[in-house]
């Protein structure tokens, strides 16, 4: 009863907001479409994105600003359930921030390293972020080396770790990136033991851990398709967290001398009781359906608890990579079953 009255408003809340996500259907009628701004235009006409779409003029209406405006309504949603929220909850909504945390540092990084002459093109997330984040966007803005922006990042989560990387030598993007990461999760992996108990930690802790293993899958199958990585350094990119994969399995899975017997290692964890992974194309994919599955089943279990919320932010972050990635695959004249291939939805 405790979690059924902590649990109520937020659930219908999220209920009547679930309902406005796209279906299958309409990614078909999107892939179908000619122009981006034809899609922003059917985007108006037949969804829950018209709000924020109407705020570009037609002379704005152009992939980027789209993709800002989407994001706008990924920010829109957090606030509304956080609103909803009591005090326990909001300190696990705390928990997802720190996701858009590390993406904004990020995007910073990649325009400060790779020198882009274009200005960071940040206000649309300021009121976002001074409402719920840690991080000044005011003071992000104005750096111009990695130096200055770790610097800005003082009195922040994120400084120590990024500091360590800013004294080292021939410090790459992808070594800041992936310090940000390993960070994120270690971090909330602490974390959640403080903020949650019984069933809401179980339940972030199934998700947030399967998560992690789906990843470290991930960039070892990454590191020896793409790269040719040795086990050695392959290890040094690993979140250093097990979940359900035994370190004998990530050890296993490391050190197979090639493809063929990293699927055979695959096809015997406990995520390959949930996937096919021989069938299927990427191990990208196999990411999103496996945590696909274990969001939906998890909240079908356990309805009232931070399940619904978890959920409903994983299918609308997902929705906007998905529509992200219609607009490039339209834009660059792919055919709608393409367009489809890339972003799911019924195939024609």
């Amino acid at each position: 009863m405790g979690n059924l009255l902590e649990y109520s408003g937020i659930v219908t809340k999220i209920r009547a907001m679930e309902a406005k996500l796209l279906t299958p259907e309409q990614f078909t009628e999107i892939a179908n479409l000619g122009t981006v701004p034809e899609i922003a235009d059917y985007l108006k006409r037949n969804t829950a994105y018209a709000g924020v779409l109407e705020t570009l003029s037609d002379d704005q209406i152009h992939r980027g600003n789209i993709e800002k405006v989407l994001m706008q309504s990924l920010y829109h949603d957090y606030t509304k359930l956080y609103r909803f929220c009591g005090q326990k909850q909001r300190r696990f909504m705390k928990l997802i921030m720190k996701n858009y945390e590390v993406d904004l540092i990020d995007y910073c990084l990649t325009i400060v390293i790779n020198r882009y002459k274009k200005p960071f093109d940040l206000n649309y997330k300021r009121p976002f972020f001074d409402r719920y984040s840690q991080i000044s966007i005011e003071k992000l803005i104005t750096s111009r080396t990695t130096d200055e922006l770790v610097e800005n990042l003082k009195g922040t989560e994120y400084y120590a770790p990024l500091r360590k990387l800013r004294d080292a030598q021939n410090v790459t993007l992808y070594d800041y990136t992936l310090a940000l990461d390993l960070y994120l999760f270690t971090s909330t992996w602490k974390e959640q033991k403080k903020v949650l108990k019984k069933k809401d930690l179980e339940l972030f802790m199934r998700e947030r851990g399967a998560k992690i293993d789906l990843l470290n899958l991930q960039w070892i199958y990454r590191a020896k398709k793409y790269y040719n990585m040795k086990p050695a350094d392959i290890y040094l990119l690993l979140i250093p967290i097990h979940y359900k994969l035994s370190t004998d399995m990530v050890k296993e899975l490391v050190e197979t001398p090639g493809l063929e017997e990293f699927e055979s290692a695959v096809s015997r964890t406990i995520y390959a009781r949930r996937y096919n992974f021989r069938q299927k194309l990427t191990v990208e994919q196999m990411y999103l359906d496996c945590l696909n599955y274990l969001y939906t089943i998890d909240r079908r279990r356990d309805p009232y608890s931070i399940a619904a919320i978890n959920t409903y932010l994983f299918l609308k972050e997902e929705e906007i990579k998905k529509l992200t990635t219609a607009m490039e695959c339209v834009r660059y004249s792919l055919t709608p079953g393409e367009t489809l291939a890339y972003v799911g939805g019924k195939t024609q």
